[in-house]
């Protein structure tokens, strides 16, 4: 691994970063603009809302829908056009034959049977992770998809979407971390996580991620995202799983845990993953650390750090023998930016690629396999927190 090839190979020098070649595309655009309805209008809809208000040349928000009226209303505002469609049942947001695709950002245990019902009626289907609440979910849908195979149906892992995680897939691909053995992350917070309830009312429609049977928890909302990156990186899942967490500060009434830890063992990849968050303390916030034998990659949401090891950074230093021949711009920390640009939010690329998906009839990055895969681990991770139990991947589960 000389430096100069490095450097050619990865782009992730002093020029910052290179797009491949699919992600160029991905940013071609197309004059072709796609009718889209928003069904749930919660904070996770309306930030897609406002995000496809950025990609106006791409999609028109046509029709909002949503069970509790302040949240449609929260709509209409974001979106003050005449023309748009409201609707409190989304069955007939889905019988509206000009709309073409939709975003469902809706309570976890309504995932499978909104998307099922969108497919029925030939709706494109942009849909927030995790994909299903449950396993038997999971395979069901996959089928369903299958039979409908000219749908595009892409599952909110945006990481598969980003330049900076797409990136960091290819230094893992082309051995700039050597062999990799542990995964790092954490997703913490020092807040309770809670909305506030207008009046007239419940805790359990608005704030349904505290009720196990809508949500799943911190594992689902936050350490999804960094598990699928791992499927995603190294064409992977786990074999194992354990668990444990608790309601350890929260005493609210909420049934799901507030500090959870979960340690996925990648037996055929000789990995260990650890993930865990907590709404207890803030100061970690967002860690994704990715350790190798030849280096290591930490990420935040929007930086990454490649951290070579002492022999591969001597290696890096030096070009024909002649050592300093260019300079590398190393931060305070003896580590090489991965990226300068600044980037986007992730979901900003992942409705980019939706877009280009529909519009050229190609599986997107973050599909309906892929998103079972992970809605599965998210559901193992479950079962062991709160079972405490040591959870097995079952040849069932494996899916293509």
């Amino acid at each position: 691994m000389s430096r100069r090839h490095f450097i050619k190979q990865s782009g992730i020098l002093a020029g910052g970063l290179l797009l491949s070649n699919q992600m160029v595309q991905a940013f071609a655009g197309t004059a072709d603009k796609i009718n889209i309805g928003i069904i749930g209008c919660g904070d996770r809809g309306t930030g897609i809302m406002n995000m496809l208000k950025d990609l106006a040349d791409r999609f028109s928000v046509t029709a909002v829908c949503d069970i509790l009226d302040f949240r449609v209303e929260n709509a209409k505002k974001a979106l003050p056009s005449s023309n748009l469609k409201v609707y409190k049942d989304y069955r007939q947001l889905l019988d509206d034959k000009s709309i073409q695709a939709v975003v469902i950002a809706v309570t976890l245990s309504e995932h499978y049977h909104i998307a099922k019902d969108a497919l029925a009626a030939g709706k494109h289907i942009y849909l927030e992770k995790a994909m299903t609440y449950s396993i038997d979910q999971s395979l069901d849908l996959v089928k369903t998809a299958k039979a409908h195979s000219g749908q595009i149906v892409q599952i909110g892992h945006q990481y598969r979407s980003t330049p900076l995680y797409f990136k960091v897939k290819e230094m893992i691909d082309k051995g700039y971390l050597g062999k990799v053995t542990q995964i790092d992350s954490r997703w913490d917070r020092n807040w309770n996580w809670r909305r506030p309830v207008p009046t007239g009312y419940s805790d359990k429609q608005v704030n349904w991620r505290m009720y196990r049977e809508y949500s799943g928890g911190l594992p689902a909302e936050l350490l999804s995202h960094q598990m699928d990156f791992i499927n995603w990186a190294f064409n992977t899942h786990p074999d194992e799983i354990l668990g444990t967490g608790g309601i350890d500060f929260y005493k609210d009434g909420r049934e799901t845990y507030d500090n959870v830890q979960v340690m996925l063992r990648y037996s055929k990849d000789n990995m260990i993953g650890n993930f865990g968050a907590t709404c207890g303390n803030a100061h970690d916030g967002y860690i994704f650390k990715i350790k190798g034998t030849k280096g290591a990659v930490h990420l935040l949401m929007h930086e990454g750090v490649y951290y070579p090891e002492p022999t591969t950074k001597k290696e890096l230093q030096t070009v024909d023998g002649v050592t300093g021949a260019t300079k590398i711009e190393w931060n305070k920390d003896g580590g090489i930016p991965i990226i300068k640009e600044d980037l986007k939010d992730g979901t900003y690329y992942a409705l980019v690629e939706f877009h280009e998906s529909i519009i050229n009839k190609k599986l997107p990055s973050s599909n309906i396999v892929t998103g079972a895969t992970t809605a599965i681990c998210v559901a193992l991770a479950n079962s062991a927190i709160y079972n405490h139990t040591i959870e097995k991947w079952k040849p069932a589960y494996n899916i293509s």
